[in-house]
Formats: structure tokens, sequence, C-alpha cells
């Protein structure tokens, strides 16, 4: 099989998306299979005139033999190509439609939805990474419930986290610097707990440099900029010790199309305190973490309470969360799986 994934360039960059694109097109090629990654010029999701024209360049040079795969960050820019998607059976990888992710204005979610509406129903297949996701494109983007195929993310192997043998509550957050990962909500809550000992570590790249900036402002303002560090994008080995040495994860994120940090940290036996967006908190049970409505800190400081506290209760959680990231899928085996949702 010969399989030509589309996506938005550079293919290199670290989010989770990528990171399972690129998991994936690792694994087809160990079975044996082609993949040509075709990266495309322009912005993403909403394209601009260089977006449609890589659009149209990289589609020309399709291979005759070659499996149509478009990463649904940049469906919207095969608009103009919509006929031939159809004809050529192409399959659309929804990480989630992108019409849903918060903080969209008016003019532009209402551009992706109808790009995604218009261009989903015409696809051979549609590959999902959590089954809320397949739910949202059968409700409301016209794919029909029999053209979707649920490919979960896969988890690496990788060693248990052992925490920071400190005091205090080494808190971990994994993920690209953007609004939609609340990270602004987490800061807040955080603030509200000057009485308990606790360090946070973001490791994200800033994709939105303007909102990096505003979060550095804004722990300088809440008068917690001493106890948090912006480690930016880190190297494998370096975000490996981050793992090791964290007590609790936290994410409050305002949309996830699955969640690949939660799913890392459960791997890894670490305790999560999640906030339910999207499939976000899908993995998370009651005794592996703590799950709140998005945007409240209030709540979830209140929720993260116990857990930074109660040392003991944290190693309940941390056994709890070990047990699911155990049962988790790995990446052959989810290549295996994306191979066989590729086939008619």
């Amino acid at each position: 099989m010969r399989v030509a994934l589309f996506v938005p360039a550079p293919f290199a960059t670290v989010s989770g998306g990528y990171n399972y694109d690129r998991a994936i097109v690792a694994g087809l090629r160990a079975c044996g299979h082609g993949v040509d990654v075709l990266e495309l010029a322009g912005t993403h999701p909403l394209p601009d005139d260089a977006a449609f024209a890589s659009a149209l360049d990289r589609w020309a040079g399709l291979a005759a033999d070659a499996i149509p795969v478009i990463d649904g960050l940049c469906l919207p820019a095969f608009a103009p190509l919509a006929d031939a998607l159809a004809a050529r059976k192409a399959v659309g990888l929804i990480h989630h439609p992108t019409a849903l992710e918060p903080g969209h204005d008016t003019a532009t979610r209402d551009a992706l939805r109808a790009a995604e509406r218009g261009l989903m129903p015409l696809l051979a297949r549609a590959i999902v990474t959590s089954a809320a996701t397949g739910t949202q494109l059968a409700a409301g983007f016209g794919v029909t419930p029999e053209r979707i195929a649920v490919v979960e993310p896969g988890t690496a192997p990788a060693p248990r986290s052992v925490g920071s043998g400190g005091p205090g509550c080494a808190i971990l957050s994994v993920g690209v610097i953007t609004p939609r990962k609340g990270y602004d909500v987490l800061l807040r809550a955080l603030a509200r707990l000057p009485d308990l000992d606790w360090t946070l570590t973001i490791a994200g790249a800033p994709r939105d440099t303007v909102h990096a900036h505003t979060l550095t402002a804004l722990a300088e303002e809440l008068g917690i900029a001493q106890r948090v560090t912006f480690a930016g994008e880190v190297v494998a080995e370096a975000l490996d010790a981050l793992w090791l040495g964290a007590d609790l994860f936290a994410l409050a994120t305002h949309y996830e199309g699955y969640g690949m940090a939660i799913a890392e940290a459960l791997k890894r036996g670490l305790p999560v305190a999640v906030t339910d967006g999207g499939a976000a908190a899908a993995l998370v049970t009651p005794e592996s973490g703590v799950v709140c409505m998005p945007g409240d800190d209030a709540m979830l400081a209140r929720a993260m309470r116990r857990a930074m506290f109660d040392v003991p209760l944290r190693s309940e959680m941390a056994e709890a969360a070990w047990q699911i990231g155990q049962r988790l899928p790995d990446w052959p085996a989810q290549a295996d799986a994306f191979a066989t949702a590729l086939l008619p």
C-alpha cells in the first residue's frame, strides 16, 4: 500500500497532532508501506492564497497508486479540489473539527464550519483520534457513521515517574503555548493556592508568541512568577527528566481531540488534574485524577488542593494512573489499525 499524507508545513513541528502523524507514518513504513509526506505552504486551517496554491500543486503531483490522506488541519485548503477528493476517494485524518476550536472569532468559525461541512461528506473515510470526535463528525459535519474509523493515539514505553522527592508538589504541564490549552486558567487556579508548596513547569513551544508573553505577564501579575518555569520546547531527554521528576500533571485545556499528553502522564503513572474539554478527560478515572469544567479556575484550584496537599492520596492516584497507562495501546498496534482503516 502507498499513502500520500498531506500536512501543513513544517511537519517537524512538535505538537500533539503532528506527533500522531509522525508516529503513524513511522509505523506504516515499519510495516512495509510506502508513505509520501506532502507539506503544504501557507496558513492553516483558514487558508490563504499560498495554502490554496500549495494544495493544488501537491495534488497535481500525487502518485497514481497512492491513497490520499489529508490531515484535517489543512483540509479547508482543498476546497477548490472538492470533486477530485471524491473521485480519488480521499481519506481525512481528523484530530478534531477546526471549527470547534475555542478562540475563533465568529467569521473565522463560520468559514471553517462551511469548509469542513462542504468537504468532509466527500471523503471516502474519516479516521478520527477519539470516539468523541467521531460523534461530532456524524452529528454536525455530514459524515455517516459507517465511514468513520476511530484510531486512538498510541503511547510509547516510558519509565514510571518517581516524583520530585521534595516536600512540595512539582506540577508539570505539556503542550504548545496557545489559548486553547488554558494555561491562563491553570495559572489563576494555582495563584489561589499560595499556602501550598508547589512549582509549575510548562513545557511547550510558543506557537502563539503574543499569548506566551501574556502568560509571562500574568504570572508576574498574580505574584507566582518565581514558582513558574516556562521551559519552551524541550528536547526528548529533557522532557523525559521533567516527566520523571513530576508529582502531578495538570492541563486546563479548553478543547482536545484526544489528549495525548494526558495519556502519556497516565502511561508514566502520574496523577492528573485536567479540564473536560472535548475528549481530554476520557481516560481519567476518579481514582487517577481530578476533572473540572473548562475555564473555571476556582473549581480547578479546589480540585487540585487535596491532590497537592495529601501525599498518600496522590500516591494512590499514581498507582491508579499507572494501571490505566499500562492498558493503553502502543504505536505499532495503532499503525496497524490505521492501515486497516485505509482499506475499502
